[in-house]
């Protein structure tokens, strides 16, 4: 019996999330039964993250146990295959036997892009946030680093979460010019962990920190009051992507 690891990349455009829902497709449902189809194995799988409907990953990783001994080498190629062009297998690595993709990870990081032009481009359609108005990277750069630290962050979570520790530690957060196209601002920020919605409601309080209908500096304070009426927007899963899982 050996302990794997996938990593896959997705575009969740077409998918209701990773878990596995009745009647929906999701990014589990579907690579569950490509990988069935080829170990000739019912083996139950473990996902790093449960991502939203729409949401993108570049890289996520999925643990199981098997007994095939189909070569680590191999199985991404089979995988991919099998799977439809929305998901790819990257790699796949042997484990020690108590890893698991969710449960071993010390943190992850996101970005969020959005399309900041004052006409939208259907190329970037379900994969950035169009945002007409005008953005300043740098001044977001600096709003975006009072999210660095150890907090409560209550104030940045979904209010039906029912997540009783909400504090979370932020080692990296900063906002610049995506460097495959300067149209786009990307937003990247890592942490040991996040809330539901957190890194989404992080970039709709800093658009509306820019669009000056939150104060400058306030995210601090917003921190503080662990209040989500005080945050701003949540912004749209189509801009999310799981950029990095650490372990």
């Amino acid at each position: 019996m050996r302990n794997l690891m996938v990593k896959i990349r997705y575009d969740g455009s077409r998918f209701c999330g990773w878990q596995v829902q009745n009647d929906l497709r999701t990014v589990q449902s579907v690579f569950q039964t490509a990988l069935r189809e080829i170990l000739k194995e019912n083996v139950p799988i473990v996902g790093c993250s449960r991502t939203d409907s729409g949401v993108h990953a570049n890289e996520f990783c999925v643990s199981f146990h098997t007994e095939s001994m189909i070569p680590c080498d191999k199985l991404p190629l089979a995988l991919n295959a099998k799977l439809p062009p929305d998901i790819a297998a990257m790699e796949c690595c042997q484990t020690p036997d108590g890893f698991h993709a969710r449960y071993s990870c010390k943190g992850k990081q996101y970005r969020y892009l959005i399309l900041n032009t004052p006409l939208r481009d259907p190329f970037w359609h379900s994969r950035a946030l169009w945002y007409k108005y005008p953005l300043d990277p740098d001044f977001m750069n600096g709003q975006a680093r009072d999210y660095i630290g150890t907090f409560d962050f209550s104030a940045f979570c979904a209010a039906n979460s029912d997540v009783a520790d909400k504090v979370r530690t932020v080692t990296q957060c900063e906002v610049g010019r995506y460097p495959f196209d300067d149209r786009v601002v990307e937003f990247t920020v890592t942490a040991d962990g996040f809330l539901y919605n957190m890194v989404r409601i992080m970039v709709g309080t800093l658009l509306q920190i820019s669009a000056g209908r939150l104060p400058a500096g306030s995210i601090p304070s917003i921190i503080a009051s662990g209040d989500r009426n005080n945050a701003g927007f949540t912004a749209a899963a189509c801009g999310l992507y799981l950029n990095k899982v650490l372990y």
